[in-house]
């Protein structure tokens, strides 16, 4: 082979190379996600269903894709819900920024059907939406650090608390129509998740705690991004533990961000501890 055909066929076989490797790679972290999944059921004797947003490359350009809940989410998850058996338990591992209501409220109410128990993993925040499906749980299991957010409805940009709160300061005739009709939006949204968020409440709290804590967590208490720690959830009465297993925190590691920017955190990825004298 002459070099002018030699350096042609490697030319081939690196641009070969170079399309495949992204797909080879993807491969192989879906595989290696599917056996810490089966070696956390094995571990628990549990259904365990992720619901995990990151950002993701995507295409062959490394594109990141923001991602939040959304209808294909909740029909994957009722899809896992209707393949388990209704005595076997559910372990749903909880990782976004929130999403659709709509998407939301049908995963909640449908891990609140569920007559097995349900435990929802947080092993670093689970927002907005994330926080509805969670209120579904028996249990909520949340790293030391981990956080909950506020369910408050947005309505495009803006607060629905925020909304309703302009028409107690400000004279209707000096509002825009358009305004007003979001307010009016925001006036149901708020009555809508407070609902939801009191039925699933009512799980495992009295009536009246359940509505009051619904109100809390929809009404505009906080800011939408504002965190709630574990400490502040038991303290709203939630069922908190925080014995995480071993087996989430790998898993998570197998659902890596793009590595498309220069890595903003840097650390000996591996455990530290003080040797004594």
């Amino acid at each position: 082979m002459n070099p002018s055909d030699l350096l042609n066929a490697l030319f081939w076989i690196f641009l070969i190379f170079t399309f495949l490797s992204p797909y080879l790679q993807r491969q192989a972290l879906e595989a290696a996600r599917t056996r810490q999944i089966l070696s956390l059921e094995r571990k628990r004797g549990s259904r365990v269903i992720t619901l995990i947003h990151r950002q993701e490359a995507v295409s062959l350009l490394g594109i990141p894709l923001v991602r939040y809940i959304d209808v294909d989410d909740s029909e994957e998850v009722l899809r896992a819900i209707r393949l388990t058996d209704p005595g076997m338990p559910i372990d749903l591992i909880l990782h976004t920024p929130g999403g659709l209501v709509l998407a939301a409220e049908q995963i909640a109410l449908a891990l609140l059907r569920h007559p097995a128990k349900v435990t929802v993993f947080v092993p670093h925040y689970a927002m907005s939406g994330g926080t509805l499906i969670a209120l579904a749980a028996d249990e909520m299991v949340m790293d030391e650090n981990a956080v909950l957010g506020p369910i408050d409805p947005q309505i495009g940009e803006y607060p629905a608390a925020s909304l309703l709160a302009l028409l107690q300061t400000k004279p209707l005739d000096k509002i825009e129509d358009a305004t007003l009709i979001k307010a009016d939006i925001a006036a149901k949204a708020m009555r809508q998740v407070a609902e939801v968020a009191e039925r699933l409440l009512a799980k495992h709290m009295d009536p009246d705690k359940a509505r009051t804590t619904a109100r809390l967590l929809s009404q505009g208490t906080w800011t939408h991004d504002y965190p709630i720690t574990v400490e502040e959830a038991r303290g709203l009465g939630l069922p908190v533990s925080t014995a995480m297993p071993r087996e989430v925190y790998t898993l998570m590691e197998l659902y890596p961000q793009t590595q498309m920017r220069r890595p903003s955190v840097q650390y000996v990825p591996m455990p530290y501890s003080r040797r004594g004298a």
